[in-house]
């Protein structure tokens, strides 16, 4: 029988080159299924709110995410271990530590609390410091300061008195061009400039100290997993890897090109 599933992202269908892993990972799986086994993916919002996709997949609303799992630090800092903390893992690093090391059996243990199993999802290598409405000559000029930026990096800034806001990609422009956030870090030149992040603020600081590699999860409902087929789950794990290393890729490449 056939198999249907659904992906919940937290990424908005602009950002082809994050977005556009999980649709990677649909086509992969389809293909490899032989159109067995058929994925649905829905930008942030469609199917819930793009900070709701931990809950979907822990009730079992959807089968799967795709997401930045520091999104969710506010439940639990380990959430930002397998995505990004800084001055942490490069994303060769990342790579390493996750399939050969001990990285992805760490964060399974940890996922298993959320009824949920996790494969690495793409890669954007090392992120910038973000866009500002008035330029930073100092850690003094941080001071009362509205940025988005999530994850421990939001922590540490909050420590140097920024006002830290976490806001899903979709919903980062029009606050900074509205002025209800005075800064905002999201990925690199390719992918900011797709959320029009230059026409909203004037400076651009780099390089970012606070994500030197930042991996997005596939997320899947435990219950979901365990009645795939043993040949479906094969195919979940080797579709993953190719869309983690493709999504990688484009980032790279498209960052260096911006």
């Amino acid at each position: 029988a056939a198999v249907r599933w659904r992906l919940a992202s937290s990424f908005p269908k602009s950002l082809d080159t994050i977005y556009g892993a999980a649709e990677t990972f649909a086509n992969s799986v389809k293909a490899m299924s032989g159109g067995k086994f058929e994925i649905s993916t829905h930008p942030g919002g469609e199917l819930m709110p793009a900070f709701g996709v931990v809950d979907g997949v822990q009730n079992g609303t959807v089968e799967m995410a795709h997401t930045a799992p520091y999104y969710f630090f506010g439940k639990d800092e380990c959430f930002g271990l397998g995505c990004a903390i800084p001055f942490g893992l490069n994303s060769r690093q990342m790579t390493a530590w996750m399939y050969e090391g001990n990285g992805m059996k760490l964060m399974r243990e940890f996922y298993a609390k959320y009824n949920m199993i996790s494969f690495p999802g793409g890669n954007t290598g090392a992120q910038m410091g973000g866009w500002y409405r008035k330029e930073i000559k100092s850690v003094a000029d941080l001071k009362g300061l509205k940025m988005r930026i999530p994850g421990l990096a939001g922590k540490v800034y909050a420590s140097l008195g920024v006002d830290v806001k976490v806001l899903p990609g979709g919903e980062i422009f029009p606050a900074l061009e509205r002025g209800v956030i005075d800064a905002a870090e999201f990925v690199g030149p390719f992918q900011d400039r797709r959320l029009g992040l230059h026409k909203a603020a004037k400076f651009y600081h780099t390089t970012g100290w606070h994500e030197p590699a930042t991996v997005s999860e596939l997320l899947i409902n435990k219950a979901a997993w365990m009645k795939l087929p043993k040949d479906l789950q094969a195919i979940v794990e080797n579709a993953s890897a190719a869309c983690n290393v493709i999504s990688e890729a484009w980032c790279q490449k498209h960052n260096s090109e911006a």
